[in-house]
């Protein structure tokens, strides 16, 4: 038969097992019995505000208002609660789910399937969930592993995670794993190797080591430090990129920056860049859009490269189709079928099908099947075509423009 067992407010108990529920009143303190004690209820155990257990704690429910403490473990079956208080435990927590309004501290590990706080969580070991929702903060010092985290302020974790979705309002930093999906209000940060499906966030992400992802989506800016494997980046601001970069799309705001001399940016699409686009080895892509200066050890489009600035490359820039802006320049060698040079811009040697300069252009040497050449452009060195050479009034040539049977390469 079970039997409850009642602790007036202000005193202290030591008990062992309780068979039934264990009612505690005000500022109550609580000691087990063992090393380490302990204390078993078989039924439910209800606090008053501002109790104590000196000892390592288990029941089927718990429930408690005010400040509640547990110098051991809390071993609950099924259902924590904790009213207008704060829930500290020193060691372990496991328990179906968990409910406390203002904060939960944990010195080990946490084990639930459901963790509802109004306040902050902090973890000192590990913790496991299916699902943790907070208020304010939550930080853990070991791995996390959950299934989803909905945190309004912030979260900072010092250990790998492995993640289904993280919805942060402020914002998050963790030491890599894996997140499926991230969505972030402010700022996201990895310190360590990711793997992720998508990332959203509404001001800046920083990631580091090796990360291999989705989607990226990004309205301030972004930066690697290591390399970066993904599917689609839209960034509102700018991109720095410390290794090797491969994806399909890369739509940039502001600048692209991928520096060290190893670094690469490879695209199966298109990289779209409204400032200035910087790259020290090698840049591939389908389409090249850029509304500033274009810089890479080499350039290569299986399409189209338009650039509103410079081009400055080591080893050439080569493409289906290449247009060149207003007042634009190009050092390095431009290989293409189509080339459009436009008005006061200046190149270098050109080698296409189809070559038009417009006014006032200049240009080193011309190799071409059709040239067309505006008024008043200026070629330093030699023309050479094969088909057909159509020029406006005032054009210089340095040297005599000659049709031959065979192009140079």
């Amino acid at each position: 038969m079970s039997k409850n067992v009642v602790v007036a407010s202000r005193s202290t108990m030591t008990l062992n097992a309780v068979e039934g529920s264990l009612i505690i009143g005000e500022d109550a303190v609580i000691r087990g019995i063992g090393t380490p004690p302990k204390v078993t209820v078989s039924g439910s155990v209800e606090c008053e505000e501002g109790c104590v257990f000196e000892c390592s704690l288990s029941a089927e429910n718990f429930e408690g208002n005010g400040d509640i403490t547990i110098q051991g473990d809390l071993t609950i079956k099924d259902r924590v609660r904790v009213r207008d208080g704060r829930l500290t435990v020193a060691g372990k927590v496991v328990a179906r789910i968990i409910d406390v309004d203002e904060s939960l501290s944990v010195g080990q590990d946490l084990e639930t399937e459901e963790v509802d706080v109004g306040g902050s969580i902090e973890v000192k070991g590990n913790t496991r969930a299916q699902s943790i929702d907070v208020g304010g903060r939550f930080s853990a010092m070991g791995e996390v592993e959950a299934k989803t985290i909905d945190v309004g302020g912030s979260v900072i974790t010092e250990s790998k995670v492995n993640v289904e979705k993280i919805d942060v309002g402020g914002a998050a930093r963790v030491k890599g794993g894996r997140i499926n999906h991230v969505n972030v209000g402010g700022s996201f940060e990895s310190t360590d190797s990711l793997e992720f499906q998508s990332i959203d966030v509404g001001g800046t992400v920083k990631l580091k080591g090796k990360n291999i992802g989705g989607d990226i989506d990004v309205g301030g800016s972004c930066r690697v430090d290591g390399d970066l494997q993904f599917g689609k980046i839209d960034v509102g601001g700018a991109v720095e990129i410390s290794g090797a970069a491969k994806g399909e799309n890369l739509d940039v705001g502001g600048t692209v920056l991928v520096k060290t001399e190893r670094a690469s940016l490879q695209l199966s699409g298109k990289l779209d860049v409204g400032g200035q686009a910087e790259v020290e080895g090698d840049l591939q892509a389908q389409d090249i859009d850029v509304g500033g200066d274009l810089r890479a050890k080499k350039v290569t489009a299986t399409n189209r490269v338009e650039v509103g600035g410079s081009i400055r490359t080591l080893n050439g820039v080569t493409a289906n189709s290449i247009e060149i802006g207003r007042r634009g320049e190009v050092a390095g060698p431009i290989h293409a079928d189509d080339v459009v040079i436009g008005e006061r811009a200046r190149v270098e040697d050109v080698y296409a099908k189809n070559i038009t300069m417009e006014e006032k252009a200049q240009a080193h040497n011309l190799h071409g099947q059709r040239i067309n050449i505006e008024s008043d452009c200026h070629i330093t060195g030699e023309v050479k075509y094969t088909e057909n050479l159509r020029t406006e009034r005032n054009v210089f040539f340095a040297e005599t423009p000659v049709k031959v049977e065979k192009l140079p390469h």
